[in-house]
Order: C-alpha cells, then structure tokens, then sequence
C-alpha cells in the first residue's frame, strides 16, 4: 500500500489550520505550532493517522462492506463524488437527509420512489397526465435524484463513515455514534476530535488537501476490493477443484 508523504501533505496545503481564536483544545495533541496567528498542523501525525485509516477501510473494503462518503462543502463535493465514484461507493454531498442511518427504511422508501417514477415513466404510464403534472412528476424525480441519487444502490446501512469536515456533517456523525458505525474525519483544528473513531488532522477547506487524502484512503479500499476479488477467485478455483476429485473418484468407483 502506497504510503502519503510529508512533503505531499505540505505541497497541499493541509498542515493549514484555523485562526487561533478559533481553535478547540481538544485538537492539541495534533497542533505543530502557531504562526501569524493560525493554527499549524503536526504533518508526521497525519501522515501515521492517514496509514492507519487506509489500513482500516482496506479491511473493511476486503470484507466486502459498503463505506458511506460525506461532505456537503461547496469547494470539496466535487472530489469526494469524484472519488467515491471511482470506487463504487456511495456518497452524500447535499444536504444530509435527517434519519439517513437512524431512519434507514424511510430513506429507502423514497429511493424506491425514485425508482418508481423511472419506471412509470418508461412504460408509459405517464402518457396521460397533463404538461403541469408531468412538470411536477419531473421535479420531484430531479429532487429525489440530486439528494439521493448517490446513494440508490446502498441497500443497507454503510460499515463506515467518512466524513470531510466533522463539525460541519454533526448530524451525520452524531447518528453513526449511535448505531455504533465507525467514523473517519478529517478534522481541523477548529473541530471536536472526540466521537471520531478514525482522527485525520488537516485542513478540511482546502480541495487539494482533502483530494490528496481521499487519494490515499481511495487506494487503499480499491486494493481492499481487489484482494476481495483475488479471494473469491481463489475460492472458486479450489471448489472446482475439489469437485474435479470428487468426480473423478465417482468414476473410478463405477470402474
């Protein structure tokens, strides 16, 4: 597994924290220094927080268990969906929907709906209705789709969470808490690093220190997947094995 540098880190900005006035102690262990008033980031912590959270999901990925992306951020959604994407996983980056882990079922219903309309809409059925009622059917497709079309295949609750900008997605955080789903936050120094189960300390603002991360913790769960892949192929291959033996000393036994 390939493993984020220092100086990746710094090139990308992610050792900036927040104004010092801003900060919450509980950051301090992962605090470097101040300068100019700004909080300054221990970039060797981060490094060896970043090793064990890619450790970690690529074990969860490995298990074949499905990790939730979230970060509704204006400058960061569009690398989190990028690279939630490009391992096939889901990701929230619209407003959270309250209940998404506590009131799963409900939010099933509505990607179900969401389902529905396509297939009304592809049979026909929707012939009949008038240019207003199609206009309304249409707008209520396209809301379904923004704020949980990144989730339609998500058909239980995720194995994890990962959470760019902890302090921000609370609610999120808070409702994995409660179901006992484990969390992985980049945290700056303005935020509670307490209910965070996997701690990331960098700057959460900035779209280059949060893709360099999401880099690492991306490859790490595609190998996870792979290794996955490998191991089911293996399975398969010692099972038609196993049977080839077993048909061939059927055979000899009729002999």
């Amino acid at each position: 597994m390939a493993r984020t540098t220092f100086d990746q880190l710094l090139q990308a900005g992610c050792h900036f924290g927040h104004m010092k006035r801003k900060w919450n102690p509980a950051m301090a262990p992962y605090i470097y220094t101040e300068r100019n008033g700004i909080h300054i980031i221990d970039l060797h912590k981060t490094v060896m927080k970043i090793d064990e959270a890619a450790e970690a999901l690529k074990n969860i990925a490995r298990q074949g268990k499905r990790i939730l992306f979230v970060g509704t951020k204006k400058q960061t959604k569009e690398v989190i969906a990028e690279k939630a994407t490009s391992i096939n996983m889901p990701y929230v980056i619209e407003r959270w929907p309250g209940g998404m882990l506590t009131n799963f079922p409900t939010i099933r219903k509505a990607v179900k709906k969401m389902a529905n309309i396509d297939k009304l809409m592809s049979d026909g059925t929707f012939g009949n209705l008038s240019k207003r009622e199609l206009l309304q059917v249409t707008r209520q497709r396209a809301k379904l789709e923004k704020n949980l079309g990144s989730i339609a295949d998500m058909t239980r609750q995720p194995s994890a969470l990962f959470v760019v900008d902890v302090m921000k997605e609370n609610i999120a955080v808070r409702e994995a808490n409660r179901l006992g789903i484990p969390v992985f936050g980049i945290v700056d120094t303005n935020s509670d690093p307490k209910n965070i189960d996997f701690v990331i300390p960098a700057n959460d603002d900035a779209k280059d220190s949060v893709e360099v991360i999401l880099n690492a913790c991306c490859a790490a769960i595609a190998e996870g997947i792979e290794e996955r892949k490998a191991e089911k192929a293996d399975e398969k291959a010692l099972e038609a094995q196993q049977e080839s033996k077993i048909g061939r000393a059927s055979c000899r036994e009729r002999v």
